[in-house]
């Protein structure tokens, strides 16, 4: 995974953080990429509230729709609806 210095951060339009309304601060977990992506799952299961995994997993899942979901404690914040999309059961 590419580092984001402060300045590549701060750059980073609204739409690539899960939560915008942080953004680009601490806790807003920026996903402009496939590998910041999966380091807000990892991020987000040590230290996300249910509500942050629920928002993480599912903005993750919207817009990089292969990564597999692979954590029971991630796959139950899915959908039904989204797993049905995906193919995933």
């Amino acid at each position: 995974m590419a580092r984001l210095t402060y300045q590549e951060r701060k750059n980073l339009p609204k739409s690539a953080f899960v939560f915008p309304e942080k953004a680009p601060g601490p806790g807003s977990y920026p996903i402009p990429d496939e590998a910041h992506a999966r380091n807000a799952l990892a991020r987000v299961v040590q230290h996300g509230t249910p509500e942050e995994k629920r928002r993480v997993v599912r903005a993750v899942h919207r817009r990089f729709p292969d990564i597999e979901i692979t954590s029971e404690v991630l796959r139950r914040y899915l959908s039904a609806r989204s797993r049905k999309k995906s193919g995933r059961k």
